[in-house]
């Protein structure tokens, strides 16, 4: 076993932490409860790698601090935008992340919130578990069919390409997407997907749109009050991402007005404060961000960790290196 100290700042997977166990000196956060500013100074102050997760906010204050040992942030999850990847860089701290692990188990969110928006299944387990569901009657509850709509897809890397293939071939629902990077040719005839230039454009033509952007300057507030009013008011808007991706004000003033007509979120700007707005419409479904949820996709996202770790420990090359 190394003598490289390593510190979790979450709990992790129970299968994922012996294996850590057996690799160097492991400290855990045995209270799971996220860790303060100071907590995480002197985090990086005590330990060679600080396995961090999208709770940790790690920025240029916590990074500059004096006498870091710490030399890797092995972060638990794909998203980086908690970690100030410059500051970072600028410490002589490497950065690595958990792609590809986790793209199944949020697609198949994305879907979720898409469906239980659009059949207004909140409301309905809601209304029943309130014992106020008087019974079937031919216009209760009448919601939106999802097969055969319009998706516009923002941000085609794999969790986008996955939802997509979901929404395409499980309810042959038409694909655009608005992408700085476009599919092959061959990718776009299978998935019956267009790439489109012009974001506005695109949102005019969609049923449902789903975010699946990466969070950075560029695509902070990407739906606003601008984009969100080139939506047609039978729209549907789902966020799987980052909340910031969203202007949650905008998007809660676009759902009060009846502007568009519902959404499904799973990420929020300031997590985890929701948008007080948000709370009592019953046209939205909140869920506490449970896009990688699933017991094998945590222990996958953990595993992949541990490889960033273990090479590090050896002196190898890092597998997901992002700084």
């Amino acid at each position: 076993m190394s003598s490289m100290r390593v510190r979790l700042t979450r709990r992790w997977p129970e299968v994922v932490e012996d294996r850590l166990r057996g690799l160097c000196d492991l400290a855990i956060n045995a209270d799971d409860r996220p860790l303060t500013r100071d907590q995480l100074i002197a985090a990086l102050q005590e330990n060679d790698v600080l396995g961090a997760t999208v709770t940790d906010r790690l920025d240029t204050a916590v990074l500059s601090a004096p006498n870091r040992r710490c030399r890797l942030i092995a972060s638990f999850g794909v998203g980086y935008n908690h970690i100030d990847t410059e500051a970072a860089r600028a410490a002589g701290i490497a950065v690595t992340n958990t792609p590809g692990v986790l793209t199944d188990a949020t697609a198949d969110i994305a879907i979720t919130l898409m469906l239980m928006a659009a059949r207004r299944a909140g409301e309905g387990e809601r209304l029943l578990r309130a014992g106020q569901w008087p019974g079937w009657s031919p216009n209760s509850l009448l919601g939106t069919q999802v097969t055969g709509k319009t998706l516009g897809i923002i941000g085609m890397g794999r969790i986008g390409q996955a939802t997509a293939r979901r929404a395409a071939f499980g309810f042959g629902m038409k694909i655009f997407y608005f992408s700085r990077t476009r599919l092959d040719l061959l990718e776009e005839s299978v998935l019956g997907a267009t790439h489109v230039k012009d974001l506005k454009a695109m949102l005019g033509h969609c049923d449902f749109v789903s975010m699946h952007c990466p969070a950075s300057p560029a695509t902070r507030h990407l739906l606003n009050a601008e984009t969100l009013a080139a939506l047609p008011p039978h729209a549907f808007v789902i966020n799987t991402a980052r909340g910031d991706v969203i202007d949650e004000a905008a998007l809660a003033e676009a759902l009060a007005s009846g502007r568009i007509a519902g959404a499904g979120l799973d990420v929020y700007e300031r997590e985890p404060i929701v948008h007080e707005a948000l709370l009592p419409m019953e046209n939205v479904v909140l869920l506490p961000h449970l896009g990688s949820g699933s017991q094998e996709t945590r222990e996958a996202m953990g595993h992949c960790a541990v490889d960033n770790i273990e090479a590090f420990i050896k002196g190898t090359v890092l597998p997901n290196r992002v700084v």
